[in-house]
């Protein structure tokens, strides 16, 4: 029989050798695990960041291709950058004079301040507080924001026969077009916040505005999307082509995650 002290158990060194051994093959195995993890973490976050910014992209691109031609007006302030417009509701073509019919067709006459006139084509939907807008050319003289072409309707509901009143249109639309429209839409970028907001339902404004505190002052602000990191909204108008572009370019964030966007947007500004 062997001697007892020869059936004992493992000695410190052997243990202190085993669990360093354990410890670095548990390392090992966490690098080895903890690498997928985080990129296929990293892979899921710059996803939800690219799909966060092409849906605000596409939400802006919506909005801003219904906008009244030559409405679209853009603003920045230090690093925060604004884009204003007023959205069209309805839009068809006014008779310019009588027709066949004496005595039911009503032309609109712009010798008068107030006047009713007949739809070409569909009937349009109005609602109670819309405007009617002729020839908006964006410059004084013929600028919805300064007031001088647009009138307030007098009628409301899915007509053929338009209403206004509040003085004369300055100008005729070659094309005898007329647009209802209703407030203005601001998307203002928020860089102190990182949030891209949404502002309407406000009074149309001579001037843009072109602050967050000034937009607040306005209107209640709906978030759009949060983590922006950078943003940038720039126009041109493109008078002489009766085609402006709107480029947007939004950047977003979400721990070590990164999306940036760049969108074009084209305006048709023909009146």
């Amino acid at each position: 029989m062997r001697p007892t002290s020869k059936l004992a158990g493992f000695t410190l060194v052997e243990m202190v050798v085993v669990i360093t051994i354990v410890a670095i093959l548990a390392a090992a195995a966490t690098q080895l695990i903890r690498n997928p993890a985080q990129s296929f973490i990293d892979s899921e976050n710059r996803a939800n960041l690219t799909d966060r910014a092409d849906t605000a992209l596409r939400r802006m691109a919506r909005d801003i291709r219904n906008a009244l031609p030559n409405s679209v007006r853009t603003a920045t302030s230090g690093g925060d950058s604004f884009i204003e417009f007023v959205p069209v509701k309805s839009a068809g073509r006014y008779r310019a004079a009588v027709g066949t019919d004496s005595v039911n067709d009503n032309p609109l006459d712009f010798s008068l301040a107030a006047d009713t006139f007949n739809v070409l084509g569909p009937p349009v939907t109005v609602a109670i507080g819309d405007k009617l807008v002729i020839y908006n050319l964006g410059i004084p003289g013929s600028d919805a924001y300064e007031g001088t072409n647009i009138r307030a309707l007098q009628t409301n509901g899915t007509i053929s026969t338009l209403s206004f009143s509040g003085g004369t249109f300055p100008q005729a639309s070659p094309s005898s077009r007329f647009f209802v429209v209703s407030t203005p839409v601001s998307y203002a970028c928020d860089m102190t916040n990182h949030i891209l907001w949404q502002y309407s339902g406000y009074a149309i404004q001579a001037a843009q505005p072109a602050s967050i505190t000034a937009l607040n002052g306005l209107a209640t602000a709906r978030q759009l999307a949060n983590n922006l990191t950078s943003c940038q909204i720039n126009y041109v108008s493109g008078v002489l082509q009766r085609n402006g572009v709107v480029t947007i370019y939004l950047g977003f964030s979400q721990d070590v995650a990164n999306a940036k966007l760049m969108h074009q947007v084209n305006v048709v500004n023909s009146p």
